[in-house]
Protein backbone atom coordinates (compact mmCIF):
# COMPACT_ATOMS: atom_id res chain seq x y z
CA UNK A 1 0.00 0.00 0.00
CA UNK A 2 2.80 2.43 0.91
CA UNK A 3 4.61 1.55 -2.32
CA UNK A 4 1.54 2.41 -4.42
CA UNK A 5 1.01 5.66 -2.52
CA UNK A 6 4.64 6.70 -3.12
CA UNK A 7 4.33 5.86 -6.83
CA UNK A 8 1.13 7.88 -7.14
CA UNK A 9 2.74 10.85 -5.40
CA UNK A 10 5.73 10.65 -7.74
CA UNK A 11 3.42 10.67 -10.77
CA UNK A 12 1.58 13.73 -9.46
CA UNK A 13 4.84 15.64 -8.89
CA UNK A 14 6.18 14.69 -12.31
CA UNK A 15 2.96 15.51 -14.17
CA UNK A 16 3.76 19.16 -14.94
CA UNK A 17 7.07 18.17 -16.57
CA UNK A 18 5.47 15.44 -18.62
CA UNK A 19 3.99 18.14 -20.84
CA UNK A 20 7.31 20.00 -21.24
CA UNK A 21 8.00 20.83 -24.87
CA UNK A 22 10.24 22.76 -27.23
CA UNK A 23 8.46 25.93 -28.34
CA UNK A 24 9.68 27.91 -31.34
CA UNK A 25 9.62 31.68 -30.86
CA UNK A 26 9.97 34.14 -33.74
CA UNK A 27 10.97 37.82 -33.53
CA UNK A 28 8.23 40.38 -33.10
CA UNK A 29 7.00 42.98 -30.65
CA UNK A 30 5.88 41.21 -27.49
CA UNK A 31 6.39 37.72 -28.99
CA UNK A 32 9.03 36.68 -26.49
CA UNK A 33 7.09 38.04 -23.51
CA UNK A 34 3.96 36.22 -24.70
CA UNK A 35 5.86 32.95 -25.14
CA UNK A 36 7.29 33.23 -21.62
CA UNK A 37 3.86 33.96 -20.14
CA UNK A 38 2.35 30.94 -21.90
CA UNK A 39 5.15 28.47 -21.18
CA UNK A 40 4.70 25.45 -18.94
CA UNK A 41 7.33 24.38 -16.38
CA UNK A 42 10.16 22.57 -18.13
CA UNK A 43 9.49 24.09 -21.57
CA UNK A 44 12.41 25.04 -23.77
CA UNK A 45 11.84 28.24 -25.73
CA UNK A 46 13.92 28.15 -28.91
CA UNK A 47 14.45 31.68 -30.21
CA UNK A 48 14.74 31.94 -33.99
CA UNK A 49 17.55 34.17 -35.31
CA UNK A 50 16.80 37.86 -34.91
CA UNK A 51 16.39 40.66 -32.38
CA UNK A 52 13.89 40.53 -29.52
CA UNK A 53 12.97 43.64 -27.51
CA UNK A 54 13.34 43.37 -23.74
CA UNK A 55 13.35 43.53 -20.86
CA UNK A 56 11.99 40.13 -19.86
CA UNK A 57 11.36 38.41 -16.51
CA UNK A 58 11.58 34.65 -15.96
CA UNK A 59 9.67 33.32 -12.96
CA UNK A 60 9.16 29.59 -13.59
CA UNK A 61 11.53 26.71 -14.52
CA UNK A 62 12.03 27.06 -18.28
CA UNK A 63 14.98 27.26 -20.66
CA UNK A 64 15.59 30.23 -22.95
CA UNK A 65 17.82 29.06 -25.84
CA UNK A 66 19.01 31.38 -28.60
CA UNK A 67 21.27 28.79 -30.23
CA UNK A 68 23.86 31.49 -30.82
CA UNK A 69 21.75 33.55 -33.24
CA UNK A 70 19.15 35.47 -31.18
CA UNK A 71 19.63 38.90 -29.58
CA UNK A 72 17.67 40.28 -26.62
CA UNK A 73 17.95 44.08 -26.37
CA UNK A 74 16.92 45.74 -23.10
CA UNK A 75 16.56 49.12 -24.74
CA UNK A 76 18.73 50.93 -22.19
CA UNK A 77 16.43 50.57 -19.17
CA UNK A 78 16.86 48.24 -16.17
CA UNK A 79 18.20 44.71 -16.51
CA UNK A 80 17.76 42.92 -19.82
CA UNK A 81 16.78 39.56 -18.29
CA UNK A 82 15.63 39.28 -14.68
CA UNK A 83 15.30 35.82 -13.14
CA UNK A 84 13.04 35.42 -10.12
CA UNK A 85 12.22 31.69 -10.27
CA UNK A 86 14.17 28.52 -9.59
CA UNK A 87 15.86 26.10 -12.02
CA UNK A 88 15.91 28.46 -15.01
CA UNK A 89 18.45 28.21 -17.84
CA UNK A 90 19.55 31.03 -20.18
CA UNK A 91 21.66 29.78 -23.07
CA UNK A 92 23.06 30.78 -26.45
CA UNK A 93 21.88 34.41 -26.50
CA UNK A 94 23.40 37.78 -27.24
CA UNK A 95 22.27 40.05 -24.41
CA UNK A 96 22.64 43.83 -24.80
CA UNK A 97 21.12 47.14 -23.74
CA UNK A 98 20.92 47.29 -19.95
CA UNK A 99 20.30 50.55 -18.11
CA UNK A 100 22.97 52.61 -16.37
CA UNK A 101 21.84 52.59 -12.72
CA UNK A 102 24.42 51.30 -10.21
CA UNK A 103 21.95 51.40 -7.33
CA UNK A 104 19.59 49.01 -9.15
CA UNK A 105 22.57 46.99 -10.50
CA UNK A 106 21.32 47.14 -14.08
CA UNK A 107 22.68 43.98 -15.70
CA UNK A 108 22.59 41.82 -18.77
CA UNK A 109 21.26 39.03 -16.53
CA UNK A 110 20.11 39.65 -12.97
CA UNK A 111 19.57 36.60 -10.75
CA UNK A 112 17.52 37.64 -7.73
CA UNK A 113 17.39 36.05 -4.27
CA UNK A 114 14.68 33.59 -5.34
CA UNK A 115 16.50 32.48 -8.49
CA UNK A 116 18.14 29.40 -7.03
CA UNK A 117 20.01 26.93 -9.23
CA UNK A 118 19.93 29.21 -12.28
CA UNK A 119 22.25 28.38 -15.20
CA UNK A 120 23.58 31.14 -17.47
CA UNK A 121 25.76 29.56 -20.14
CA UNK A 122 27.29 30.11 -23.58
CA UNK A 123 25.93 33.64 -24.00
CA UNK A 124 27.48 36.83 -25.35
CA UNK A 125 26.71 39.51 -22.77
CA UNK A 126 27.89 42.75 -24.35
CA UNK A 127 28.05 46.40 -23.30
CA UNK A 128 25.84 46.19 -20.22
CA UNK A 129 26.55 48.08 -16.99
CA UNK A 130 26.99 44.74 -15.15
CA UNK A 131 27.30 41.47 -17.01
CA UNK A 132 25.67 39.01 -14.58
CA UNK A 133 24.42 39.91 -11.09
CA UNK A 134 24.17 36.82 -8.85
CA UNK A 135 22.26 38.57 -6.09
CA UNK A 136 21.55 36.00 -3.41
CA UNK A 137 20.79 33.29 -5.98
CA UNK A 138 22.20 30.23 -4.21
CA UNK A 139 23.83 27.39 -6.19
CA UNK A 140 23.68 29.23 -9.51
CA UNK A 141 26.12 28.57 -12.36
CA UNK A 142 27.52 31.14 -14.79
CA UNK A 143 29.51 29.17 -17.35
CA UNK A 144 31.17 29.61 -20.74
CA UNK A 145 29.99 33.16 -21.43
CA UNK A 146 31.74 36.01 -23.19
CA UNK A 147 31.20 39.16 -21.12
CA UNK A 148 32.34 42.46 -22.60
CA UNK A 149 31.77 45.43 -20.31
CA UNK A 150 31.86 49.15 -20.90
CA UNK A 151 34.74 51.55 -21.48
CA UNK A 152 32.78 54.82 -21.61
CA UNK A 153 33.49 55.90 -18.00
CA UNK A 154 36.45 55.93 -15.64
CA UNK A 155 37.25 52.36 -14.69
CA UNK A 156 36.12 52.76 -11.07
CA UNK A 157 32.73 54.06 -12.28
CA UNK A 158 31.93 51.04 -14.43
CA UNK A 159 30.07 47.88 -13.43
CA UNK A 160 31.55 44.42 -12.83
CA UNK A 161 31.59 41.55 -15.26
CA UNK A 162 30.06 39.26 -12.64
CA UNK A 163 28.86 40.49 -9.25
CA UNK A 164 28.26 37.88 -6.54
CA UNK A 165 26.44 39.00 -3.41
CA UNK A 166 25.51 36.57 -0.63
CA UNK A 167 25.10 33.64 -3.00
CA UNK A 168 26.44 30.49 -1.30
CA UNK A 169 27.32 27.71 -3.71
CA UNK A 170 27.46 29.92 -6.80
CA UNK A 171 29.97 28.85 -9.46
CA UNK A 172 31.58 31.00 -12.17
CA UNK A 173 33.41 28.77 -14.63
CA UNK A 174 35.10 29.17 -18.01
CA UNK A 175 34.02 32.71 -18.86
CA UNK A 176 35.95 35.27 -20.94
CA UNK A 177 35.55 38.66 -19.24
CA UNK A 178 36.87 41.95 -20.59
CA UNK A 179 36.45 45.68 -19.84
CA UNK A 180 34.25 47.10 -17.09
CA UNK A 181 35.50 47.40 -13.50
CA UNK A 182 36.24 44.04 -11.82
CA UNK A 183 36.00 40.73 -13.63
CA UNK A 184 34.42 39.01 -10.61
CA UNK A 185 33.51 40.98 -7.50
CA UNK A 186 32.17 38.90 -4.64
CA UNK A 187 30.93 40.36 -1.36
CA UNK A 188 29.47 38.76 1.78
CA UNK A 189 29.36 35.28 0.27
CA UNK A 190 30.75 31.80 0.92
CA UNK A 191 31.36 28.41 -0.66
CA UNK A 192 31.87 29.85 -4.14
CA UNK A 193 33.99 28.47 -6.99
CA UNK A 194 35.65 30.67 -9.62
CA UNK A 195 37.55 28.50 -12.08
CA UNK A 196 38.97 28.57 -15.59
CA UNK A 197 38.06 32.16 -16.40
CA UNK A 198 40.12 34.61 -18.48
CA UNK A 199 40.24 38.30 -17.50
CA UNK A 200 41.57 41.24 -19.52
CA UNK A 201 41.50 45.06 -19.37
CA UNK A 202 39.98 45.33 -15.89
CA UNK A 203 40.71 46.89 -12.52
CA UNK A 204 40.81 43.60 -10.55
CA UNK A 205 40.47 40.22 -12.21
CA UNK A 206 38.99 38.65 -9.05
CA UNK A 207 38.06 40.74 -6.01
CA UNK A 208 37.02 39.13 -2.70
CA UNK A 209 35.39 41.13 0.10
CA UNK A 210 34.09 39.21 3.14
CA UNK A 211 33.96 35.99 1.13
CA UNK A 212 34.83 32.83 3.05
CA UNK A 213 35.52 29.19 2.20
CA UNK A 214 35.75 29.91 -1.53
CA UNK A 215 38.08 28.84 -4.33
CA UNK A 216 39.86 30.60 -7.20
CA UNK A 217 41.38 27.94 -9.46
CA UNK A 218 42.98 27.87 -12.89
CA UNK A 219 42.13 31.44 -13.93
CA UNK A 220 44.21 33.70 -16.19
CA UNK A 221 44.58 37.45 -15.57
CA UNK A 222 46.26 39.42 -18.38
CA UNK A 223 46.98 43.13 -18.45
CA UNK A 224 44.69 44.15 -15.60
CA UNK A 225 45.57 46.75 -13.00
CA UNK A 226 45.60 44.03 -10.29
CA UNK A 227 45.16 40.28 -10.61
CA UNK A 228 43.71 38.58 -7.53
CA UNK A 229 42.69 40.64 -4.48
CA UNK A 230 41.58 38.76 -1.35
CA UNK A 231 40.33 41.19 1.32
CA UNK A 232 38.71 40.57 4.71
CA UNK A 233 38.15 36.93 3.79
CA UNK A 234 39.02 33.63 5.45
CA UNK A 235 39.98 30.17 4.21
CA UNK A 236 40.28 31.03 0.52
CA UNK A 237 41.95 28.60 -1.87
CA UNK A 238 43.94 30.42 -4.59
CA UNK A 239 45.43 27.70 -6.75
CA UNK A 240 46.99 27.29 -10.21
CA UNK A 241 46.17 30.79 -11.44
CA UNK A 242 48.24 32.97 -13.79
CA UNK A 243 48.89 36.70 -13.54
CA UNK A 244 50.59 37.92 -16.73
CA UNK A 245 51.49 41.55 -17.27
CA UNK A 246 49.15 42.91 -14.58
CA UNK A 247 50.33 46.39 -13.72
CA UNK A 248 50.48 46.84 -9.94
CA UNK A 249 50.05 43.50 -8.09
CA UNK A 250 49.55 39.94 -9.18
CA UNK A 251 48.15 38.88 -5.80
CA UNK A 252 47.12 40.91 -2.77
CA UNK A 253 46.18 39.53 0.66
CA UNK A 254 44.63 42.21 2.88
CA UNK A 255 43.23 40.98 6.22
CA UNK A 256 43.03 37.54 4.62
CA UNK A 257 43.58 34.59 6.96
CA UNK A 258 44.03 30.81 6.72
CA UNK A 259 44.24 30.79 2.92
CA UNK A 260 46.02 28.22 0.75
CA UNK A 261 47.97 30.03 -2.00
CA UNK A 262 49.57 27.32 -4.15
CA UNK A 263 50.79 26.70 -7.68
CA UNK A 264 50.28 30.23 -9.01
CA UNK A 265 52.47 32.04 -11.53
CA UNK A 266 52.83 35.80 -11.17
CA UNK A 267 55.01 37.10 -13.97
CA UNK A 268 55.90 40.74 -14.20
CA UNK A 269 57.46 42.97 -16.73
CA UNK A 270 55.11 45.62 -15.39
CA UNK A 271 54.21 44.56 -11.83
CA UNK A 272 55.17 46.86 -9.01
CA UNK A 273 54.76 43.90 -6.65
CA UNK A 274 54.19 40.27 -7.53
CA UNK A 275 52.49 39.85 -4.16
CA UNK A 276 51.49 42.23 -1.37
CA UNK A 277 50.69 40.74 2.05
CA UNK A 278 49.14 43.16 4.53
CA UNK A 279 47.99 42.08 7.99
CA UNK A 280 47.33 38.53 6.80
CA UNK A 281 47.87 35.57 9.12
CA UNK A 282 48.14 31.76 9.08
CA UNK A 283 48.29 31.46 5.30
CA UNK A 284 50.12 28.75 3.36
CA UNK A 285 52.04 30.24 0.41
CA UNK A 286 53.65 27.31 -1.40
CA UNK A 287 54.96 26.25 -4.81
CA UNK A 288 54.25 29.58 -6.49
CA UNK A 289 56.52 31.39 -8.96
CA UNK A 290 57.11 35.14 -8.54
CA UNK A 291 59.03 36.43 -11.51
CA UNK A 292 60.22 39.69 -13.03
CA UNK A 293 58.58 42.19 -10.65
CA UNK A 294 59.93 45.29 -8.97
CA UNK A 295 59.28 43.49 -5.65
CA UNK A 296 58.68 39.75 -5.34
CA UNK A 297 56.73 39.92 -2.07
CA UNK A 298 56.06 43.00 0.04
CA UNK A 299 55.32 41.66 3.50
CA UNK A 300 54.10 44.12 6.14
CA UNK A 301 51.72 45.19 8.93
CA UNK A 302 52.42 42.42 11.40
CA UNK A 303 51.53 39.46 9.18
CA UNK A 304 52.39 36.38 11.25
CA UNK A 305 52.35 32.57 11.31
CA UNK A 306 52.42 32.22 7.54
CA UNK A 307 54.03 29.14 5.99
CA UNK A 308 56.16 30.08 2.99
CA UNK A 309 57.83 27.16 1.21
CA UNK A 310 58.63 25.78 -2.23
CA UNK A 311 58.22 29.11 -4.01
CA UNK A 312 60.54 30.47 -6.69
CA UNK A 313 61.70 34.09 -6.65
CA UNK A 314 63.10 34.75 -10.11
CA UNK A 315 64.72 37.98 -11.27
CA UNK A 316 62.75 40.40 -9.12
CA UNK A 317 64.58 43.67 -8.59
CA UNK A 318 63.92 43.29 -4.85
CA UNK A 319 63.02 39.71 -3.96
CA UNK A 320 61.41 40.54 -0.61
CA UNK A 321 60.56 43.82 1.09
CA UNK A 322 60.13 43.32 4.82
CA UNK A 323 61.10 45.79 7.53
CA UNK A 324 61.30 44.26 10.98
CA UNK A 325 63.59 43.86 13.96
CA UNK A 326 63.10 40.10 14.39
CA UNK A 327 63.96 37.20 12.12
CA UNK A 328 61.09 35.63 10.16
CA UNK A 329 61.73 32.09 8.96
CA UNK A 330 60.68 31.33 5.38
CA UNK A 331 60.98 27.57 5.26
CA UNK A 332 58.63 24.83 6.38
CA UNK A 333 59.41 21.24 7.27
CA UNK A 334 63.03 21.67 6.27
CA UNK A 335 62.30 23.06 2.79
CA UNK A 336 62.62 26.70 1.85
CA UNK A 337 62.33 28.55 -1.44
CA UNK A 338 64.39 29.09 -4.58
CA UNK A 339 66.16 32.45 -4.95
CA UNK A 340 67.66 33.35 -8.31
CA UNK A 341 70.23 35.65 -6.65
CA UNK A 342 71.46 33.16 -4.05
CA UNK A 343 75.00 32.06 -5.05
CA UNK A 344 75.03 28.78 -3.15
CA UNK A 345 76.22 25.20 -3.61
CA UNK A 346 74.56 21.86 -2.95
CA UNK A 347 77.50 19.61 -2.23
CA UNK A 348 75.45 16.67 -0.94
CA UNK A 349 72.93 16.81 -3.80
CA UNK A 350 69.85 16.86 -1.60
CA UNK A 351 68.20 19.73 -3.48
CA UNK A 352 68.88 22.20 -0.67
CA UNK A 353 71.53 24.90 -0.72
CA UNK A 354 74.33 24.48 1.79
CA UNK A 355 73.88 27.96 3.27
CA UNK A 356 70.93 29.99 4.49
CA UNK A 357 69.76 33.04 2.57
CA UNK A 358 68.69 36.51 3.65
CA UNK A 359 67.07 38.42 0.78
CA UNK A 360 67.61 41.82 2.45
CA UNK A 361 70.46 43.56 4.24
CA UNK A 362 70.91 46.70 6.30
CA UNK A 363 71.26 48.89 3.21
CA UNK A 364 67.87 47.70 1.93
CA UNK A 365 66.27 48.83 5.19
CA UNK A 366 67.98 52.21 4.95
CA UNK A 367 66.89 52.69 1.33
CA UNK A 368 63.25 51.84 2.13
CA UNK A 369 63.10 54.29 5.01
CA UNK A 370 65.31 56.97 3.40
CA UNK A 371 64.82 56.87 -0.40
CA UNK A 372 67.27 59.74 -0.93
CA UNK A 373 70.05 57.37 0.17
CA UNK A 374 69.88 55.80 -3.32
CA UNK A 375 72.32 58.51 -4.36
CA UNK A 376 74.97 56.67 -2.36
CA UNK A 377 74.43 53.23 -3.88
CA UNK A 378 77.66 53.19 -5.85
CA UNK A 379 79.81 54.62 -3.09
CA UNK A 380 82.64 52.70 -1.37
CA UNK A 381 80.91 53.20 2.00
CA UNK A 382 77.83 51.27 0.89
CA UNK A 383 79.93 48.49 -0.57
CA UNK A 384 81.91 48.28 2.68
CA UNK A 385 78.71 47.94 4.75
CA UNK A 386 77.45 45.13 2.51
CA UNK A 387 80.79 43.32 2.56
CA UNK A 388 80.92 43.60 6.36
CA UNK A 389 77.46 42.07 6.75
CA UNK A 390 78.38 39.20 4.44
CA UNK A 391 81.53 38.55 6.45
CA UNK A 392 79.93 39.03 9.87
CA UNK A 393 76.27 37.78 9.79
CA UNK A 394 75.71 38.89 13.38
CA UNK A 395 75.56 42.49 12.11
CA UNK A 396 72.54 41.73 9.92
CA UNK A 397 69.22 43.32 10.93
CA UNK A 398 66.05 41.37 11.60
CA UNK A 399 64.19 40.20 8.53
CA UNK A 400 63.39 37.22 6.34
CA UNK A 401 65.65 34.20 6.70
CA UNK A 402 65.41 31.10 4.52
CA UNK A 403 67.34 28.37 6.35
CA UNK A 404 66.85 25.71 3.65
CA UNK A 405 66.88 27.37 0.21
CA UNK A 406 66.07 25.20 -2.80
CA UNK A 407 68.43 24.73 -5.73
CA UNK A 408 65.74 24.20 -8.38
CA UNK A 409 62.74 26.48 -9.02
CA UNK A 410 59.15 25.39 -9.47
CA UNK A 411 58.17 25.63 -13.13
CA UNK A 412 54.67 26.68 -14.22
CA UNK A 413 53.76 26.65 -17.90
CA UNK A 414 51.75 29.33 -19.71
CA UNK A 415 49.39 28.15 -22.48
CA UNK A 416 51.02 29.36 -25.73
CA UNK A 417 47.84 31.03 -26.97
CA UNK A 418 48.17 33.67 -24.24
CA UNK A 419 51.81 34.63 -24.80
CA UNK A 420 51.02 37.28 -27.43
CA UNK A 421 48.39 38.80 -25.13
CA UNK A 422 50.96 38.96 -22.33
CA UNK A 423 53.46 40.70 -24.62
CA UNK A 424 50.84 43.21 -25.76
CA UNK A 425 49.80 43.92 -22.15
CA UNK A 426 53.38 44.63 -21.10
CA UNK A 427 53.92 46.89 -24.11
CA UNK A 428 50.72 48.84 -23.34
CA UNK A 429 51.71 49.26 -19.70
CA UNK A 430 55.16 50.55 -20.59
CA UNK A 431 53.81 53.05 -23.10
CA UNK A 432 51.02 54.22 -20.79
CA UNK A 433 48.22 53.12 -23.11
CA UNK A 434 45.79 51.96 -20.47
CA UNK A 435 43.33 53.28 -17.91
CA UNK A 436 45.36 54.81 -15.06
CA UNK A 437 42.59 54.57 -12.44
CA UNK A 438 43.86 53.81 -8.94
CA UNK A 439 42.66 50.24 -8.23
CA UNK A 440 42.25 50.99 -4.52
CA UNK A 441 40.58 54.39 -4.86
CA UNK A 442 37.18 53.08 -3.81
CA UNK A 443 38.48 51.25 -0.69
Amino acid sequence: MLHRLALALLCILAAPLAWAAEVQVRPGDGALQAAIAGADPGDVLILSPGRYPGPVTLSQPITLDGRGAAVIDGGGAGSVITVTGEDITIRGLEIIGSGDDHEEIDSGVQLTKTARRAVVEDNRILGNLYGVDIHGANDSIVRGNTILGRSDHRMNDRGNGIYVWNAPGAQVIGNDIRLGRDGIFTNVSRRNLFAGNVFRDLRFAVHFMHTNDSEVRGNISIGNTLGYAVMFSDRAVIQDNLSLGDRTHGLMLNYANSADITGNLIRGGTHEKCTFIYNAHKNLIAHNRFEGCEIGIHFTAGSERNGITGNAFIGNRTQVKYVGTTDVEWSLGGRGNFWSDHPAFDLDGDGLADSAFRPNDLMDHILWSQPSAKLLLGSPAVQLVRWSQAAFPATLPGGVVDSAPLTEPVRIAVPPEYLDDETAAIRAARTGRHDDADPLASH
